[in-house]
């Protein structure tokens, strides 16, 4: 909106020609929702505690977290709000990756905030039913690979993906294009969704995760960079960069309230719309597979979840009585109750994030 406007008046004002600049634009994305979060954020945590919508504790989990039965939830809204208007203010809207985006981060946070919703104001203790919520995420997944398929845009790259650290190595998937779409944007955001359960844990990682994709989206999007590096160029991928970038903002943002003592939680509001929106990028980017090393953590406690319940499965079939692998899952509660401190175990993951993050830029070179 204000992208196009400010546009229009450089002809007669030569400081708009800034607005030019992807970059300008993607660093005043950052700061815009930066400080959106920092002006809504006590607002909506005050509106949240006046109508009592606060996370219900379980207990059999860690016995340090009863003390965080009550903290608002729902904060969601505060990253969607903070992403989205600077996204709208300063990207080119006739994009159409940034409208997959959006639609994708909207989407599914409006999916989670009926799961709050139904958790936390009906009191229903779990939710959605799960085979609904399933139903949003692979029809979500349908309508994205129907509109890049059907896209000029993506005309001569539809269905294919890029893999790391083979140089000009492309998988044309064909018609189980599709498939794959709906199996990222599933996992994705479930895979957020089990991450985020220690104050600051999943939201700090997404900040990393989305730092990586601004910058991937800039070099996709720049044929001299692209060409150097042996990668995809995709024509109108660095207008991505603004979005990756808000959602950097709105995230940092969402941590200053999220850090240990958590003020407020994201709620599936926030884990399901920002895990779908990371995997987005990673579609349109063509980045599928290089998102494995850039969410690493995200991948790492998935898995432990899929250990865990296969463990137990095998271990009552075999002997009568269901065994756990892990003290707990995910994995941050098994260290939990290993005796861990949680901000410690959320520092650690960062650094692993980081570390994975960097690594994942460097497979630019290393082909």
């Amino acid at each position: 909106m204000l992208y196009k406007y400010f546009l229009s008046l450089k002809e007669t004002v030569s400081v708009f020609n800034i607005f030019e600049y992807i970059t300008f634009r993607s660093a005043l994305a950052a700061i815009t929702s930066l400080i959106i979060s920092f002006i809504i954020g006590p607002y909506i945590i005050k509106t949240l505690k006046n109508h009592q919508i606060g996370e219900e504790i379980r207990n059999n989990g860690p016995k340090t977290h009863l003390i965080k039965r009550g903290t608002p939830t729902m904060g969601g809204v505060i990253i969607i709000l903070a992403a989205l208007l600077p996204t709208l203010m300063f990207s080119d809207l006739d994009n159409t990756m940034i409208k997959i985006v959006l639609l994708s981060t909207v989407w599914m946070g409006v999916i989670g905030f009926i799961d709050d919703y139904m958790k936390v104001i009906e009191k229903i203790e779990k939710g959605m039913i799960a085979r609904y919520k399933m139903i949003g995420q692979v029809t979500l997944g349908i309508l994205i690979s129907y509109w890049i398929i059907s896209s000029n845009e993506f005309l001569d790259f539809s269905t294919k993906t890029t893999v790391p650290f083979l140089k000009n190595i492309e998988i044309d998937l064909g018609v189980i294009y599709p498939l794959m779409v709906i199996i990222v944007i599933t996992a994705t955001s479930n895979a957020v969704n089990l991450t985020d359960g220690l104050d600051g844990l999943a939201i700090g990682l997404l900040a990393i995760c989305f730092s990586v994709f601004a910058a991937v989206s800039y070099i996709s999007g720049r044929i001299d960079f692209s060409d150097y590096l042996n990668i995809l160029y995709l024509p109108g991928a660095g207008e991505l960069s603004v979005f990756s970038s808000a959602m950097v903002g709105a995230c940092l943002g969402f941590l200053w309230f999220n850090a240990s003592p958590a003020e407020i939680f994201m709620g599936d509001t926030g884990s399901l719309s920002t895990g779908a929106a990371l995997g987005t990028l990673a579609i349109v980017l063509k980045k599928e597979l290089l998102l494995f090393i850039i969410g690493g953590v995200f991948v790492f406690e998935t898995i432990s979840v899929i250990i865990q319940v296969l463990f137990y499965r095998y271990t009552r079939i075999k002997y009568g009585e269901g065994k756990r692998f892990f003290n707990m899952a995910p994995i941050h509660h098994h260290y939990e109750l290993e005796g861990i401190k949680e901000s410690k175990i959320v520092v650690r993951f960062w650094i692993v994030g980081i570390l994975l993050a960097l690594f994942s830029l460097a497979t630019f070179k290393i082909r």
